[in-house]
């Protein structure tokens, strides 16, 4: 499933057992930054991580979690000046439902950055509770623009575009779109949907990102996260997709992914080892109902 929603009921975190999970209700926790929401006409306590830290346990039960990974970065463009590199792909996405009975252990993940080599820049991090329930958040940035030199993350995107990163049940996010052929324009990162393809002259659009609205308890489309960074082109760029992910460009110096979305950087277009932008951090949600 790719983004899909991944329910894991009856697993606790602290102690590495199986728990049954009949009859047993949402505990009560505090960290982050805390907030009230409402989903379906039932109240729930946000809490909103956008740095590393302490989940603090004040009652033991079930919570639902969103962990979000740091993006990938745009493209290194390590050749010529008419190279064109292509977006970043967007972090991993895992909704999951724990037990959790200790205090636990947040980490957010940081974005991607593209400053050496010459293939695709390294993904982002992962973003985790106690290090157990992982995202594995291979954002990966795209590849040089052209064909044969670009490759993606962990989205197996196309020649020039950044693949998204891989979900919780090691299924593959959605690839970047593919290059406009040899020395042409970026593909799009990859974010919850595949992204575009390059045309002749500018560089793909980034996929848009997962809907996390409805965990937020907001009308649906209000809130994307994890979406890929644009394709650099040398006429036009490729837009970010919603969701943090950063728009290409037409020039050095690539534009960096949103903090705390998980957004792809994205793509640039100039001279001998420019860096392409630097993926966005991801963040971790846990919610409870009250």
């Amino acid at each position: 499933m790719r983004y899909g929603e991944r329910t894991r009921s009856g697993t606790s975190v602290s102690g590495w057992t199986q728990r049954p999970t009949a009859g047993v209700g949402y505990g009560v926790a505090t960290g982050g930054s805390s907030s009230s929401i409402t989903v379906g006409g039932v109240n729930y306590t946000l809490l909103t991580f956008t740095s590393s830290g302490t989940l603090t346990i004040t009652k033991a039960g079930l919570f639902d979690v969103m962990t979000v990974g740091g993006g990938g970065a745009g493209g290194y463009q390590g050749f010529g000046a008419t190279i064109c590199t292509g977006g970043g792909g967007g972090g991993g996405v895992v909704t999951q439902t724990i037990y959790l009975d200790a205090n636990a252990s947040i980490v957010v993940g940081g974005g991607g950055s593209s400053t050496s080599g010459f293939n695709a820049a390294n993904g982002g991090n992962a973003s985790s509770i106690n290090g157990q329930y992982t995202l594995s958040a291979i954002g990966g940035g795209a590849g040089q623009g052209a064909s044969g030199n670009g490759y993606a993350g962990g989205g197996s995107g196309g020649s020039g575009g950044g693949g998204s990163g891989l979900s919780f049940n090691s299924a593959q996010g959605f690839n970047g779109g593919t290059s406009a052929g040899d020395n042409g324009q970026g593909g799009g990162g990859g974010g919850g949907a595949v992204g575009s393809n390059a045309t002749s002259t500018g560089g793909g659009n980034g996929g848009i990102g997962y809907d996390a609205s409805a965990f937020r308890g907001e009308t649906a489309g209000t809130t994307y996260l994890a979406g890929g960074g644009g394709g650099s082109g040398s006429v036009t760029a490729g837009s970010g997709g919603s969701g943090g992910g950063a728009a290409g460009k037409t020039t050095t110096g690539g534009n960096a992914g949103t903090t705390n979305t998980g957004g792809g950087g994205g793509g640039i277009r100039g001279g001998s080892g420019s860096a392409g932008g630097s993926g966005g951090s991801g963040i971790v949600l846990v919610r409870f109902k009250v």
